[in-house]
């Protein structure tokens, strides 16, 4: 009975975590457009036509409809159950990190916003202040409930990355954006000096990666750019869990 009970409750740690994602679709979908996502019924983007609540299950009412409007039958993105999917998995990271602290929420709520960072840039190529502005607020609310770390290492988190990005592309013109600078910084403030450092080494190499892939299809030039944000996201996302234990694991093999 003990694990029957246990499992409903993680299925429903997932479920919430999936729901307030699909609302974060939204989000993705009209922040570019300027658009309001606080008002207005959800719709569907080709017929307009305005989705009842039983269209709106999260992951398992697109797999019902085949991934397909229930009224004009044009395609829907599989990045919609996909998002939402990410959010019930990440849900679940947070109270196994965390557990029912409150921490565990306001991780949840900075990995909520970093989402809608990743797809938004990945589709403008562009980081709305806003958001950043929405990642400090988090940062700052996290302190105020007592997180970890101490406010002197959120304080270098925000320069540590932030400062030598700037510096790099007034020296190279181009080599990051104002939204990626403005993001680490905000970042910083939650993660701190070495989670924000951890977060940017893993966010080079996963953009390198990528980078190389795109040269070798052919599919960028050697001076196109791409999105970096979803890499520093993505970074930042990893080293918020298993940060901590990278950097042990670096020191030991260093031998200190």
């Amino acid at each position: 009975m003990y694990y029957i009970l246990e499992s409903l409750f993680y299925i429903l740690i997932f479920l919430a975590g999936a729901s307030i994602f699909s609302f974060l679709n939204v989000v993705i979908y009209r922040l570019p457009r300027k658009i309001s996502f606080i008002t207005g019924r959800s719709h569907c983007p080709s017929c307009g036509a305005e989705l009842k609540w039983y269209d709106m299950v999260p992951v398992l009412n697109w797999f019902y409809l085949r991934g397909k409007c229930r009224t004009c039958q044009a395609p829907i993105s599989f990045r919609y159950p996909a998002v939402e999917c990410l959010g019930g998995v990440l849900a679940l990271l947070c109270f196994w990190k965390f557990g029912s602290d409150v921490q565990a929420f306001a991780a949840f709520a900075f990995l909520g916003i970093l989402a809608v960072v990743a797809f938004v840039d990945a589709d403008t190529m562009e980081i709305p202040n806003g958001l950043v502005l929405a990642v400090a607020v988090t940062a700052l609310a996290s302190w105020l409930l007592g997180g970890e770390p101490a406010w002197q290492e959120r304080l270098i988190g925000a320069v540590c990355v932030s400062v030598p990005m700037l510096l790099l592309t007034l020296a190279i013109p181009g080599a990051f954006g104002g939204g990626d600078i403005k993001l680490m910084g905000a970042a910083g403030l939650f993660l701190g000096w070495k989670l924000c450092l951890t977060a940017t080494f893993l966010a080079i190499v996963g953009g390198g990666l990528y980078g190389i892939f795109l040269l070798a299809a052919r599919k960028k030039g050697k001076k196109e750019h791409f999105a970096f944000g979803p890499f520093l996201c993505a970074g930042m996302a990893a080293a918020l869990f298993w940060g901590n234990s990278l950097i042990d694991q670096y020191l030991r093999l260093c031998g200190f």
